[in-house]
């Protein structure tokens, strides 16, 4: 019996999770800077531990632009077409520059938007169990959320005290999904061949 295809996999699995976590650590602190969060907050300080010692390097030599981390960006990109590299090269398969580019842009779009979808499910959970409004978590989610919720509120105001806002962003995200992101990554996989 051949053990290569299972310890294969629990390379592919054991790289996803660690690289999974710490691009989306990094893309948390991204987010939430550019929605300028409470600094002070426990759980951006404990983003800000994780993040800062490859961050600030790259900010010595990446600029910000109109507010927006770039090293932040640069450190996201990196870390994905690292751990492609690693996928890749554990598989025994081949790739080329531009797949390993639109690939790793896309993982860092779905990511983006996995963000976005469970930050907004969770923020309407605990809206039927209204938890205490002064918890760290709460806020963080409320400041995450918000630049996406507010033009969906406005364009769908709540409808006898109920709040459908969540349900067209949710489908909107989904919709990414399916006309964004799947075509980006058939074209990335396309480029392999």
């Amino acid at each position: 019996m051949n053990s290569t295809p299972y310890l294969s996999n629990a390379g592919v699995f054991l790289i996803q999770t660690l690289f999974g976590f710490y691009i989306l650590t990094v893309m948390l602190r991204f987010l939430l800077q550019w929605v300028r969060a409470d600094f002070y907050n426990p759980l951006v300080q404990f983003l800000v531990k994780l993040t800062n010692p490859p961050l600030l390097p790259l900010r010595r030599v990446i600029p910000t632009l109109m507010g927006l981390d770039l090293a932040a960006i640069v450190l996201m990109l990196a870390l994905q077409v690292v751990e492609l590299l690693l996928i890749f090269g554990l598989l025994g398969a081949g790739f080329n520059g531009a797949a390993l580019l639109v690939l790793a842009v896309t993982e860092l779009l779905s990511l983006l938007i996995n963000v976005y979808f469970w930050a907004i499910l969770i923020r309407v959970i605990l809206s039927w169990v209204n938890p205490d409004p002064r918890h760290p978590a709460l806020s963080l989610l409320r400041q995450l959320t918000e630049p996406v919720m507010a033009p969906a509120q406005r364009l769908l105001p709540p409808i006898a005290g109920l709040d459908l806002s969540p349900i067209l962003v949710l489908v909107g995200l989904q919709l990414l999904n399916l006309l964004l992101i799947a075509p980006l990554r058939d074209l990335g996989y396309g480029l392999l061949m």
